[in-house]
């Protein structure tokens, strides 16, 4: 190609020379011109002229090819040895070079190349050699593009130019003709870079957290003599599992650890699934509760002080789904390893009357409130929204409630409402009156739910500015991050719960009506399925301030009963139940023509967890939208972890997931094989 290049390089200057000499003889035609017309005036000058030009003619013409010739050969001599030097530098340059067509069909290549490929490669094809590299990834005449592959050992980087040979035509026409094309390839050997690199990210800072859980409650209920044992157990316990990592731990709390060590050592932390969680869990001198921990850790962020702001958002994150788990943060990533143990109550309420305060005080300095649920809500979802309804009008706000469509699970709500509105206009309107009446001094308020994709309008979130959340499902990655107030415990047994602590410390007292104290109770009663699942010491009393509101237990109970058909369907899907693997009991309903159907699939869950032996519970429901998964167990099963496998998430024993474009009988093979999975492994 240089070659060529030279050639024309050559011809241009030759053709320049003999352009030059042809001006000369130009010149001279003009002087026997002039000669010749002066000749009548002036002979002597006249036939002087003309002589002068002859001679300078043939001396011209002498010359012209005489240095026309040497020019042309001397150019060209050069263009040949300079190509030639050119071939042997690549011949023998140091980097692997090879030239092939446009199908990959090998022309010519260097010494390197012949050495790192080790074999003859005459009549070979590139794509024959490295599997990487076909003829589909090639790049488009004149451009290039840049792959890595290996050999034996080493790693290279290659870099593949398209050359459009052809100079006459168009350069569509070039283009299209594949023998005017060749690929050039150079192989840059990154093997001792690679290894800096990866040596240099396995010295990287790995830092991260390690918070007990419940050091107030297992210390309060110990002997004295018995606590400083205890701390020295789990303390120690920390610091030997740290010394495995080469780590420094220092202890900063009563209660919090933080512990830097190589990124080298955290696959292997990983591949242990952070078995001190198991270990402290395990430690037992008389103590009634097990202490658990909640493990973070930050990696693979630009600075040392961003790397421990990921740890501390990765323990939020642990925290917020109810500790006993670990959280890696690598970067944008973030993995989740143990949750196995349900979160135990807290007994203190200063949280909860600090959201109050927190919460009244936003609610002051804002003219409109947009209160919000999950899709296809219940009876916790707007219990909660009445709740915070009656918070807003006591400050005379404008308040409104974003539900699309309600359904059969909030019908007897709906109505209530819309019997005991009095002289208060009707709160919910739909998601596009919500869109449409939000301006700037609105704020919205989010309850029983945490993830943006299952709120019921998620455009209202990405234009309200003020955003609150309200909610007891655990946390994910997914989770709403622009909250001025973020009040999410896994602890509580239902949003209605918490809503009804947070009305208590209001200086205001709202009061409430009685369907929204209906609501309200009727929330914690659906959630904690009678008092059964979940219900604490907090729950009762909760439960205890909505009586005295004006809740109706029996009103409730009325409101919430089943027709007969609901309960022959809730029959039949506990009928239809299969057990997996001796502890899962897993059945299907088509639910597309029943009104309701996604509470009677959660409530045939949870009656089939009334089997002996069944440790968890599934339901998988069709819809005309979707298929929905109900899923419930009783204490050891983490049913949250596996439905987030799904996409959906909820609490260690009451979860569920929403799936889009997958027939019933994927969605029940995909879960076993999820079980099946999980249990080999030992994460259920």
């Amino acid at each position: 190609m240089n070659l060529v290049k030279e050639m024309k390089q050559n011809k241009k200057v030759s053709t320049q020379i003999k352009f030059s000499l042809w001006l000369s003889i130009i010149m001279v035609a003009a002087f026997l011109l002039v000669g010749v017309s002066v000749i009548s005036i002036r002979p002597v000058f006249g036939y002087v002229t003309i002589a002068g030009a002859f001679v300078f003619l043939v001396l011209a013409v002498i010359h012209y090819e005489y240095f026309e010739k040497m020019a042309s050969a001397e150019l060209l001599s050069a263009g040949f040895e300079q190509a030639q030097i050119q071939k042997d530098l690549l011949k023998e340059l140091p980097i692997p070079y090879i030239l092939t067509d446009d199908s990959g069909l090998v022309i010519w290549y260097n010494n390197s190349f012949a050495e790192m490929a080790g074999e003859k490669t005459e009549k070979k094809n590139i794509t024959q050699m490295f599997a990487s590299l076909y003829k589909k990834v090639f790049p488009k005449p004149g451009t290039t593009k840049k792959f890595c592959v290996s050999v034996e050992d080493k790693k290279y980087r290659v870099e593949c130019r398209s050359v459009v040979l052809s100079e006459e035509g168009s350069q569509e026409e070039a283009e299209s003709s594949a023998e005017n094309i060749l690929l050039a390839f150079y192989f840059f050997d990154e093997t001792q870079l690679m290894e800096y690199q990866e040596e240099t990210r396995s010295k990287r800072m790995v830092a991260g957290l390690i918070y007990i859980d419940n050091y107030e409650e297992v210390i309060e209920n110990m002997e004295e003599v018995r606590q400083s044992l205890l701390l020295a157990l789990v303390e120690r316990k920390v610091l030997r599992y740290m010394q495995g990592l080469d780590a420094i731990v220092k202890k900063f709390e009563k209660d919090k650890f933080f512990f830097v060590f190589e990124e080298k050592n955290l696959q292997k932390l990983m591949e242990s699934k952070f078995s001190l969680l198991d270990e402290v869990r395990m430690i037992n001198i008389g103590n009634e509760l097990s202490m658990t921990l909640s493990i973070s850790v930050g990696v693979n962020a630009p600075t040392y002080v961003d790397t421990y702001e990921s740890a501390r958002i990765a323990m939020d994150l642990a925290l917020g789904r109810g500790g006993d788990q670990a959280v890696v943060k690598d970067g944008d990533s973030i993995s989740y390893y143990g949750g196995k143990t349900q979160k135990v109550e807290k007994s203190t309420r200063v949280k909860a009357r600090v959201k109050a305060h927190a919460l009244r005080e936003i609610i002051m300095t804002h003219d409109k409130i947009f209160i919000m649920g999950h899709k296809l809500p219940d009876a916790d979802a707007v219990g909660a929204a009445l709740g915070i309804y009656r918070l807003a009008r006591t400050f005379d706000k404008n308040t409104y409630i974003v539900m699309d469509k309600d359904c059969a699970a909030i019908r007897p709500i709906i109505d209530g409402m819309m019997n005991d509105s009095g002289t208060e206009e009707f709160p919910f309107i739909t998601n596009e009156q919500a869109l449409s009446l939000k301006d700037a001094s609105s704020m919205l308020i989010i309850v029983d739910v945490n993830l943006p994709a299952m709120t019921e309008c998620p455009e209202l979130i990405k234009q309200i500015q003020t955003i609150v959340v309200l909610d007891h499902h655990r946390q994910n990655n997914d989770t709403i991050r622009k909250a001025v107030v973020s009040y999410v415990e896994p602890y509580a047994s239902s949003s209605c719960e918490m809503v009804a602590e947070i009305l208590q410390y209001i200086p205001d007292k709202p009061k409430l009506r009685p369907i929204e104290a209906d609501a309200l109770y009727s929330g914690i009663l659906v959630d904690t399925d009678n008092f059964v699942v979940k219900a604490g010491v907090r729950t009762f009393e909760a439960a205890a301030y909505l009586r005295r509101a004006g809740a109706d237990v029996t009103r409730v109970r009325k409101m919430f009963r089943e027709d007969m058909e609901n309960c022959k369907i809730r029959a039949d899907i506990i009928n239809r139940a299969q057990v997996f693997y001796d502890e899962f009991a897993i059945s299907t309903f088509d639910g597309r023509n029943v009104d309701g159907a996604t509470v009677i699939g959660a409530k045939a869950a949870n009656a089939l967890l009334d089997v002996q032996g069944i440790r968890g519970s599934f339901v998988v429901t069709e819809l005309s939208s979707c298929i929905y998964v109900s899923a419930r167990s009783i204490d050891d099963l983490n049913v949250q972890i596996i439905m987030e496998k799904f996409g959906g998430g909820g609490h260690l024993t009451v979860a569920a997931a929403q799936l889009k474009d997958r027939t019933m009988n994927e969605v029940v093979d995909d879960l076993k094989n999820l079980l099946a999975s999980m249990k080999k492994e030992g994460d259920i």
